[in-house]
């Protein structure tokens, strides 16, 4: 498949996990099956190039150590793989330490951000513990963003996060997971506006296949929750993720492309070079990925 949007593309989120290394728990049941495999970047890599992408961010997908130095690891060695959002415990007392010491690992100049499953934690103001704020003002302090993996219920207690560390960057994963399947717009739409009201928040525009009931479902589906999306962050504040390869269960890494290229079919030449490309090089401070023709102010600048 040639470039569907014409211009360069950074896939702002997928993940990889080789399981002959370590298990992935959250594979669980016959709806996941299909991920119970092994996927390496190498897997990626020709789908990517051929959708026009010059770029991507692999997130960490388990909340382990280990994890985060591999994907560095990866990065360093890859042509594709531009920045890492790993994984630290952010309750730990030594946070601050535990990143440096992921910047010295192969690889740690490509950290760019840290997420936790917040979305698996029991408390939903989990995010306002004080531990954590503890830790999420050391990510501010180390320069990185922070990636947010929660559910609809999660919404408020990010929003007031955001609120009170204003000096650091969140990035709601997949839009905050809306209920696509049923058809419902509330309360989620209400929470995510509450959070991109505030300025130190963005948005991802992917995983929204994933939410999408299973068979046929249409790109008319995920519109509203797209344009909700769009109203609300504004296409200076949303990235395109591919979520490869959870996004497998329901589409293909092209669908999933030419399913966003529809859904910001709205957007003038340069506000969807924005969300393809240029915002995902300022926010996450690519190396090696400059801005697109068009390019956005401040481009290859971090916001946190």
């Amino acid at each position: 498949m040639g470039a569907v949007t014409g211009r360069r593309i950074i896939d702002a989120h997928h993940h990889v996990w080789d399981l002959a290394v370590r298990p992935q728990p959250w594979i669980t049941g016959d709806a996941l099956a299909p991920l119970a495999r092994s996927f390496s970047a190498r897997d990626l890599a020709a789908e990517a190039r051929a959708a026009g992408v010059s770029g991507t961010v692999v997130v960490q997908t388990v909340c382990v150590p280990g994890e985060t130095p591999e994907l560095l690891a990866l990065a360093a060695g890859s042509g594709l793989v531009a920045g890492v959002v790993g994984w630290t415990d952010l309750t730990a007392p030594d946070v601050a330490d535990a990143i440096a010491a992921l910047r010295e690992q192969p690889g740690g100049d490509r950290l760019v951000g840290i997420r936790h499953q917040v979305q698996e934690e029991p408390d939903p103001r989990w995010l306002l513990r004080p531990d954590v704020q503890r830790g999420l003002t050391a990510v501010a302090a180390a320069g990185l963003v922070y990636d947010l993996v929660v559910k609809p219920r999660h919404l408020a207690a990010a929003a007031e996060a955001a609120a009170r560390l204003t000096g650091l960057t969140f990035v709601l994963d997949h839009l905050g997971k809306p209920p696509i399947a049923t058809g419902a717009l509330e309360p989620w739409a209400a929470g995510l506006r509450r959070l991109a009201a505030l300025p130190n928040t963005v948005g991802k525009l992917s995983g929204l296949v994933t939410e999408a009931a299973p068979g046929a479902w249409r790109t008319e589906d995920l519109e509203p929750y797209a344009r909700t999306a769009l109203d609300a962050f504004g296409p200076q504040r949303l990235l395109f993720g591919s979520d490869w390869p959870v996004c497998t269960l329901r589409a293909d890494y092209a669908t999933v492309v030419r399913t966003a290229d529809t859904l910001t079919a709205g957007l003038s030449p340069a506000e969807r070079d924005a969300v393809f490309h240029d915002n995902a090089v300022r926010l996450y401070g690519l190396r090696g990925a400059g801005p697109s023709e068009a390019g956005a102010p401040g481009a290859g600048t971090r916001t946190s």
